[in-house]
């Protein structure tokens, strides 16, 4: 097959998605499939202050509930320390007899202080006890303020929750091929006025450079009203794609890689959206076409998404 090389000049390349005309390593992406992209940036200032907001939203849940845990149970043990440092009088109504029952003692009623549920059981006894509860009391207000404030944002953040097939197509397309994937909403909110972009990249050989090149995909709909059931993308490979006339060993040696940017209006949160993923050149299953999903039921039909990977051999058209 031909290798494509091209004596264009690096100016007319067709498309460039931020990520410059130079070669990938080897085996890299460009865009991972869970949408983040797989370049670091360095010699950015390490202020955590900076970004503190952006990572506490965005971080995942598990990082996220592990943090608020940690800090509570730091904060707890920090004041408890406190009050056993004020003596073993301070806290009235302990009955600690052990330095083990005084330490859970004061840290109960740190639990309590912090949380200001106040049973009454225990109440400080001295100025400086008093002192460390009320500071206590101050900052327990302002951490579970600060808390809920992000639990909301990170509950009330519009994200598209959009599943991709494991692999994409190169499937059989009317009288020619096609290259295909299949994305469905994994949520029962309403994306309407949704809006595909695909963007095809290779390592091509420009005046004897190896240089990355972008194009973007011709598609046979590249906008849809509404994404209610799934979605398959084709692009037609015909002779002005530049899909055309290469076998999948040139795309793997060209380190090609396909990058989806879908853009949709939330109606439930009366915003816009957006999902990102990615197929490398191992990921394309040549000759093959996806297996149906749907279904009919007693009222309409249904969409089995657990089977929207799924696809059956298909024989391709020659090429003429």
């Amino acid at each position: 097959m031909s290798n494509h090389k091209t004596n264009k000049p690096i100016e007319e390349t067709p498309k460039d998605l931020g990520f410059g005309i130079r070669t990938q390593e080897k085996g890299a992406r460009l865009l991972n499939q869970d949408g983040t992209f797989n370049i670091e940036r360095r010699g950015l200032k390490r202020e955590w202050s900076t970004n503190m907001y952006h990572t506490l939203i965005t971080m995942p849940w598990s990082r996220f509930n592990l943090l608020v845990i940690a800090i509570y149970l730091i904060a707890n043990l920090i004041f408890a320390g406190l009050y056993l440092i004020a003596g073993a009088d301070s806290l009235d109504g302990a009955k600690g007899a052990d330095m083990m029952g005084k330490f859970l003692d004061a840290f109960f009623f740190s639990a309590q202080t912090i949380t200001t549920v106040g049973y009454g059981k225990m109440s400080p006894l001295g100025v400086f006890p008093n002192i460390v509860a009320s500071i206590e009391s101050m900052m327990g207000l302002l951490g579970f303020a600060l808390a809920t404030g992000l639990l909301y944002g990170r509950f009330s953040r519009p994200v598209a929750k959009i599943i991709y097939s494991h692999n994409a197509l190169i499937a059989p397309y009317h009288d020619g091929r096609g290259f295909m994937f299949r994305l469905a909403n994994a949520r029962k909110n309403q994306l309407i006025e949704a809006e595909m972009q695909v963007v095809f990249s290779i390592n091509d050989t420009v005046d004897g450079k190896s240089t990355r090149s972008f194009h973007t995909l011709k598609l046979e709909r590249h906008k849809i009203n509404f994404i209610f059931s799934s979605w398959t993308i084709v692009h037609p490979i015909t002779e002005d794609s530049p899909l055309f006339n290469r076998s999948l060993e040139d795309l793997i040696k060209g380190e090609a890689e396909i990058t989806i940017l879908l853009k949709a209006f939330d109606d439930s949160f009366s915003q816009t959206v957006y999902s990102r993923s990615s197929y490398k050149a191992e990921e394309f299953v040549w000759g093959a076409k996806f297996s149906n999903i749907h279904g009919r039921t007693k009222v309409g039909t249904y969409v089995d998404l657990h089977r929207i990977s799924e696809f059956e051999k298909a024989d391709l058209p020659a090429l003429d």
